[in-house]
């Protein structure tokens, strides 16, 4: 790598991870994917994946292009919204509803989650979700003209370097602490915060169309 490029690596990655680390339902879905240890892995996989693929449509098409148009903004905010409505009607049913406990407390999942369900419900928050356009494509894409080519392709790298970073060792932790927080406390404090979360976050976006 060029020496003079790696100020614009590290200035991606940083700009990545501090967009990133806020909990929204990217990182909501991978935490309960987390603690129920179900399809943990694969939705890591998925997250980062479309990371990549928007910060790379980000730096190389949006900001030269201006960002999304007013019609595609407004469609894909009426449909994260919804989506974040349902999502977040799940989550406070089950805090309504707790789960039955097993012999040592530890809640009992009344079903597995599918792995075609899995998959799905991380794509709908990844794809369909506002935040993850404008703070992944359209902030990122952005920052990148800052750097002339090919420096703004290495700033995309280390914007992608910082999702990877941050999902990977999401997943990694929970991987390993996940049983220690499966409690009825957690999981009730857990279902709440995330149906309050995605609640306020579908106001917020519908509140913008009006």
């Amino acid at each position: 790598m060029n020496p003079l490029a790696a100020p614009a690596f590290l200035t991606g990655m940083v700009l990545s991870l501090s967009l990133i680390m806020a909990i929204g339902p990217q990182n909501a879905h991978v935490i309960r994917m987390g603690l129920l240890r179900q399809h943990l892995w694969l939705t890591v996989a998925l997250c980062v994946l479309t990371d990549v693929a928007l910060i790379a449509l980000g730096v190389m098409g949006l900001a030269q292009l201006g960002g999304l148009s007013d019609k595609l903004l407004g469609a894909m905010t009426g449909a994260g919204a919804l989506v974040l409505l349902v999502y977040g009607a799940q989550a406070m049913r089950r805090f309504l509803q707790p789960a039955p406990q097993s012999a040592d407390g530890a809640p009992v999942a009344t079903e597995a989650i599918s792995r075609r369900k899995a998959i799905g419900l991380a794509l709908a928050l990844s794809w369909l979700n506002p935040h993850a356009w404008l703070d992944t494509a359209v902030v990122i894409g952005t920052a990148s003209l800052a750097y002339a080519q090919p420096d703004n392709a290495v700033f995309g790298l280390g914007a992608i370097t910082g999702s990877l970073l941050w999902f990977t060792g999401l997943g990694a932790a929970l991987w390993c602490v996940g049983r220690r927080l499966n409690s009825p406390a957690v999981w009730r404090a857990m279902d709440l915060l995330v149906a309050l979360m995605m609640w306020g976050t579908a106001f917020w976006l519908v509140r913008g169309l009006l």
